[in-house]
């Protein structure tokens, strides 16, 4: 927005009162926190205001409007929040990050602002990514305001098409009553920076209308701030293109359209319903419950606020709004693994012989990833006896939005140990038997990006290992079949194609491995052919390692298409464990990620972080994230270019780094992804690792293995069981029945 000669009431926003050895744990974490609903009321009626601004009510009205649009919290600089954490410096003080859509002045852009300080706001001041770049306003994320003009035009521009829709698909718009239609628009909005022109799919509005396309599909140009000059530009039916709706309806009343005839779908155990049908073959019990996660006597872990302990592992977390949960100071044993690890970004990229279908490049970021935490279901999302935590988003609402029981905290036996040992005597006996059984701490949410549900999974082991993780389920995405679709997917029903896709999700971590000062190295083995010292004239080949330092960080971008070394390890060159190692972790992928597009090519720009498994880069403060809400509609010219992370080619060598994560897999749908996608299969991450961090596994510190000793070998008869727990875990008590609400409200 234009200054308006306004000085940006500028205040001090830095430090406030408080130093880090009088705060408590819980306290602490807390300047990691999400907004409270009052903060984000706070906020909006600080800007709210401001008459400089302008704003107005994001719901109703006209487009051509000031509107605040995103309000959530703006971390700490870690140079402050280490300062307050560790050296016992000033608390500082909470800020948070608003996004303002500026629609009524001359030249329309969207605007991000510091405001605080909080709770009691009273500054603010522009924010800016790096380079400067101004976000456009046709960069801007879509609204419900928008969506609501949009299915107004699309239903006005379909009356000529009555007749059609009514004859081939039993479905239409006016006066539908049960028999309505709806669409899934397609992103990005154009083909260039500037458009916001989008292919709509129309669909039968049944329960899982999304693998319910008509054989429709219309391109509505929806740039202008005044919906009466939104346009239809082009229109696909069945094959064929055509410019206008009446076109498409002339064609039809002639003769000359080949017609897409749907059947009338049943009333009950629809395809795309959840609802049982048929039989498994052997007839085992499945209107039974099955096998339940209990903790027979209580919880092992710890939850103050946005502070969780389990085991020798603290950390604080939030769930952001605009992409998902975020880690903050990660801990082991009191030693801080790493500042930040953080969901950046999830893409979808599609092939498809409909105009939506090749059109589809989903960036979930923009379509406010982490505001669509719906409520959690107990007993089939968390376990029942997990710990669920509401959370409130200010996203295209007037007022904090309320979404119950959206992340869940569990302690979740593996079924496989952590380790053991059978220690056989080889004569029918054994020496002892040893094993610890297997748990890990889970922090849950997912986010419902309209036909996808992604599980977001961040696991602490016992043996100082973080695992991240995401499964994949949910509706695909799917288009109208045409014979020519064979070729970007599989037939999943009589007029439906799954159309192939590959996932990408981005992490971002930031290590402090024994301190700030990290470098980073890679390890694999190489064969050497070397002399055999104890048989002369023979020859021994073996594997021996192959160290490689990564000194800057194009030595330590890794794109797909090459081998990724085996070992990925950060560690602090000045710190070394009992024998001698630098005290190290290790980035494992779990992954089978390719490129989404050609390097370069259009809208490949917007998600550059995506040429690559892990790419290493020097932490800077103008470089929080790598990716924005308005990469989606903008990708050609995007606020954020990741490659411009790694362009400077910084030395990486004893310096505070960040890991920059790639995983993801490609789907070609199946018959078996109807109803939904299953999560078995469709899971990625990476582990976090230690290697030769500790002097041993330092999961010895469990009170949990189990010992088994004989007193009296060879005969066996007595044995020494040695364990730390009760020996009976004690009964696993059922919860009362299944209850779920499933609303999300202003407050």
């Amino acid at each position: 927005m234009r200054l308006l000669g306004l000085a940006w009431l500028l205040a001090p926003l830095a430090t406030a009162a408080g130093s880090g050895p009088t705060a408590s744990p819980a306290e602490a974490a807390a300047i990691f926190a999400d907004l409270s609903p009052a903060e984000l009321r706070a906020v909006r009626a600080f800007l709210m205001s401001r008459p400089e601004l302008g704003l107005s009510p994001s719901r109703g009205g006209p487009l051509a409007k000031n509107t605040l649009f995103l309000v959530e919290l703006l971390p700490p600089k870690k140079e402050l929040a280490l300062a307050y954490l560790e050296r016992g410096g000033p608390r500082p003080r909470r800020q948070a990050r608003a996004v303002v859509f500026f629609g009524a002045q001359a030249e329309p852009n969207v605007t991000e602002f510091a405001v605080g300080p909080l709770p009691r706001p009273g500054s603010y001041r522009p924010l800016r990514f790096k380079g400067g770049r101004p976000v456009p306003f046709a960069a801007r994320p879509m609204t419900q305001l928008e969506y609501e003009l949009l299915h107004h035009a699309l239903a006005d521009a379909a009356a000529p098409l009555h007749r059609l829709l009514r004859d081939a698909t039993g479905f239409w718009f006016h006066n539908c009553s049960g028999r309505c239609l709806t669409f899934s628009d397609i992103a990005p909005r154009g083909l260039a920076p500037g458009e916001r022109r989008s292919w709509l799919v129309l669909q039968r509005f049944v329960e899982g209308f999304f693998l319910h396309p008509v054989g429709l599909e219309v391109l509505v140009d929806h740039r202008d701030l005044d919906p009466r000059r939104w346009a239809v530009r082009q229109l696909w039916y069945n094959g064929r293109y055509f410019s206008t709706p009446q076109e498409l309806a002339d064609a039809y009343e002639r003769g000359t359209l080949a017609v897409a005839r749907l059947e009338d779908p049943p009333s009950r155990q629809l395809f795309s319903s959840y609802e049982p049908r048929g039989r498994f073959a052997t007839g085992t019990p499945t209107e039974v419950h099955g096998a339940k996660v209990c903790e027979p006597q209580g919880r092992r872990y710890r939850l103050r606020g946005n502070r969780l302990e389990y085991g020798g592992w603290s950390l604080a977390f939030r769930l952001r709004s605009s992409a998902g949960l975020q880690l903050f100071d990660l801990r082991f044993n009191g030693e801080r693994l790493a500042y930040e690890v953080s969901v950046q970004e999830a893409v979808a990229f599609y092939g498809g012989h409909t105009p939506a279908a090749m059109q589809t490049k989903y960036m979930d970021a923009g379509w406010g990833m982490g505001s669509v935490t719906y409520e959690l279901a107990r007993g089939i999302d968390c376990p029942e006896v997990a710990t669920y935590l509401d959370v409130h988003h200010l996203y295209d609402a007037d007022g904090p939005v309320r979404f119950p029981n959206a992340i869940c905290v569990f302690e979740l036996p593996t079924g496989v140990p952590l380790r053991r040992h059978f220690d056989s005597d080889f004569q029918g006996g054994f020496h002892f038997y040893a094993g610890l059984e297997g748990h890990a701490l889970v922090l849950r949410t997912t986010s419902t990006v309209y036909n996808y549900d992604y599980i977001w999974d961040f696991l602490l082991y016992p043996n100082g290992v973080m695992e991240a993780k995401v499964h994949a389920t949910g509706f695909i995405h799917a288009t109208f079949y045409t014979p020519q679709g064979r070729r970007y997917g599989s037939r999943v029903h009589s007029h439906v194609l799954g159309n192939l896709h590959t996932h990408l999700v981005h992490y971002k971590v930031d290590l402090d491995i024994a301190g700030t000062g990290n470098s980073f190295e890679t390890m694999d083995v190489r064969f050497e052919n070397i002399s055999n010292p104890w048989s002369p004239g023979a020859r021994v080949v073996q594997p021996r390692l192959h160290r490689q330092p990564r000194r800057s960080e194009r030595q330590a971008a890794f794109p797909f298409g090459r081998p990724l070394p085996r070992y990925l390890l950060f560690y602090n060159p000045h710190r070394r464990n009992r024998w001698g190692h630098p005290r190290s972790y290790r980035i494992q992928h779990r992954s089978h990620a390719g490129p989404v597009l050609p390097r370069g090519w259009q809208e490949e720009k917007g998600v550059s972080w995506g040429r690559y498994h892990l790419a290493v880069t020097r932490r800077h403060e103008n470089e929080p994230s790598s990716s924005s809400i308005y990469t989606q509609n903008d990708p050609w010219q995007p606020p954020v270019s990741f490659e411009g992370f790694i362009r400077n080619n910084e030395t990486i060598e004893d310096q505070d780094l960040v890991a920059w994560v790639t995983v993801g897999f490609l789907h070609v749908p199946h018959a078996e992804d109807v109803p939904n996608t299953a999560t078995p299969g469709n899971a990625v991450g990476f582990f976090l690792r230690p290697f030769n961090f500790f002097d041993e596994d330092p999961s010895v510190a469990s009170r949990s293995p189990v010992i088994v000793r004989p007193l009296d070998p060879p005969t066996f008869s007595r044995l020494e069981i040695q364990r730390w727990t009760p020996a009976s875990p004690g009964p696993c008590v059922a919860p009362g029945p299944f209850a779920y609400n499933g609303t999300y409200r202003q407050e």
